[in-house]
């Protein structure tokens, strides 16, 4: 009886990942400039939160024409990524993980007022993501700045 209930349980579980791994998350877009919050979950990291943990910086532009060619020039580069939504000021691309096949969201928002490039990045499922959110960050901006 006990490993019937153990082995539904981690169907339950199994499947809930896989849902939640394949559906794009409600929070997606840009409100009145703002990209979405942060979770409660160590995650993700966002340009536009001021937890510390969380934090990474904008990146700064002079011409959001040239930033998005950029920015099309730095997810060429990367791998494991599809851009879902290209509207104007905002980005939304989803990367792979090559091992789990985990989906990440990443959201770039050109705000063009302030000349600067917001980033967001968050997993879909799990609770730590071991850092992986930083170092996309961090890798995208090391690219971003060998573009010319």
């Amino acid at each position: 009886m006990l490993s019937k209930i153990i082995t539904t349980l981690i169907v339950v579980v199994i499947a809930y990942m896989f849902y939640k791994n394949n559906t794009v998350p409600s929070y997606i877009g840009v409100e009145e400039g703002k990209l979405a919050p942060m979770p409660s979950t160590p995650n993700a990291v966002s340009s536009q939160t001021d937890d510390s943990e969380k934090r990474v910086e904008s990146i700064s532009f002079d011409d959001a024409d040239k930033a998005k060619k950029r920015v099309m020039a730095v997810l060429n580069k990367m791998t494991g990524n599809e851009v879902i939504t290209d509207e104007g000021d905002y980005m939304h691309v989803v990367f792979t993980t090559p091992t789990m096949k985990f989906h990440d969201d990443v959201e770039l928002y050109f705000d063009t007022e302030n000349g600067v490039l917001h980033y967001r990045s968050q997993s879909r499922t799990g609770y730590s993501d071991k850092g992986l959110n930083r170092a996309r960050y961090n890798e995208f901006v090391s690219l971003y700045q060998q573009q010319q």
